[in-house]
């Protein structure tokens, strides 16, 4: 077991184990392909619900594993490190599940969870529009409820899945007062529901992003998650806990950067010898190196908070940030240390920097991430000067 890694258990070893093979054997061997086909593989998903990965953080009785958020960010960092797609869509899923777990009724979530969590159903979350991004207050799609359906009309943006996904979390308006929205759960099959023609993106090729449009999609009242008018509460719990899944996916993507770093470097030879052996580069690899393992540092911390029950918004921020930011920089000096190779396609990290950038925007871009902190610690400050 590399040294770099950090266990909480026996099992969750083992866990991890199971992963790296899957992720040797299934996923490694498709992943160059896939993204430049643009493919999405949705045969992957049904694979990882099969092998239980979907739904680690999620209780056993609804078909999930019950284990701590910080071993299932571990599996994160793993896939991520070989197709960061992937990654990014076990996080995705996950988020999507989220509010169904924590909000739904006991009926719900022995209806539609067991399902979603084993891969059968996989989802997507509807949350930005094209122009509330970073504002979700400010969204326009509505659900009209007309007696025992809501009729939902609108567009979301930027939906992870979105064309391919079995459902849908949607937030939209069911009030006119800024925090008047409503989560639902649609279905992909409902009529009035279709998706744009996929985006064409840097990188993550491999994950379908697209447009999803609302035309008059009618769906029960029993489709609802929470109280009319908690969306917005719904939404916003979820993105702490989504944001350090893509924290795991960025350090596992920067983890894999540096080890095909590290292979060249070793194999290369100038000057008679191998080039990690010539200070300037083995300095490279050395901060490399550091920034992973702070990026890996962070995240775990704010895991640990959460599985804790502790307060880790301001955590999971810092986490998002530090690994996201770290990604880039760890990308960019992987394609630095192979030269010229390292801007072709014949090697994985141009891949992984353009994959890398994404992360530093999606869940909330990292300007975002910064007001985050600092109004967490303007009012910090001032609840400590009000008790002084």
């Amino acid at each position: 077991m590399p040294a770099r890694r950090v266990l909480a258990t026996d099992e969750a070893a083992e866990l991890l184990a199971l992963v790296r093979r899957i992720a040797a054997d299934e996923l490694a061997p498709r992943a160059a392909e896939a993204e430049a086909d643009e493919a999405f593989p949705r045969d992957v998903f049904r694979l990882l619900g099969r092998s239980g990965l979907l739904g680690l953080p999620y209780p056993e009785e609804h078909g999930g594993a019950g284990l701590p958020y910080e071993v299932y960010l571990q599996v994160l960092e793993e896939i991520g490190a070989v197709w960061s797609s992937v990654g990014v869509g076990v996080s995705v899923h996950a988020l999507s599940c989220f509010g169904l777990a924590e909000f739904g009724t006991d009926e719900q979530r022995a209806q539609w969870l067991p399902d979603m969590l084993g891969g059968d159903l996989l989802g997507a979350y509807c949350l930005s529009e094209a122009h509330a991004g970073s504002d979700p207050a400010a969204m326009r799609t509505t659900a009209r409820r007309e007696g025992d359906e809501y009729v939902l009309d609108g567009a979301k943006a930027w939906t992870t899945h979105g064309g391919h996904a079995d459902f849908y979390k949607v937030m939209a308006r069911t009030s006119e007062d800024r925090g008047g929205i409503s989560c639902f759960l649609v279905p992909a099959d409902t009529p009035g529901l279709v998706a744009d023609a996929p985006e064409r993106k840097m990188g993550l090729t491999g994950s379908a992003t697209a447009t999803m449009r609302f035309d008059g999609v009618r769906i029960p009242v029993e489709r609802r998650l929470g109280a009319e008018g908690a969306g917005l509460k719904i939404a916003l719990a979820g993105l702490d806990s989504g944001r350090l899944g893509i924290a795991a996916v960025a350090t596992g993507l920067a983890q894999g950067a540096l080890d095909h770093a590290l292979t060249y470097a070793r194999e290369r030879e100038t000057f008679g010898k191998p080039i990690i052996e010539h200070q300037g580069l083995a300095f490279v690899l050395a901060d490399m190196e550091a920034k992973v393992q702070s990026a890996r540092a962070t995240v775990l911390h704010a895991a640990r908070l959460k599985d804790a029950g502790l307060p880790f918004g301001r955590e999971a921020s810092i986490a998002k940030l530090v690994a996201t930011d770290n990604a880039m920089a760890v990308t960019t000096d992987a394609v630095q240390v192979l030269g010229g190779y390292g801007y072709t396609r014949d090697f994985p990290v141009e891949r992984y920097m353009r994959e890398a950038k994404v992360m530093q925007i999606f869940e909330g871009t990292n300007q975002i991430q910064r007001m985050v902190i600092a109004r967490s610690l303007d009012k910090d400050a001032a609840g400590a000067i009000s008790h002084s």
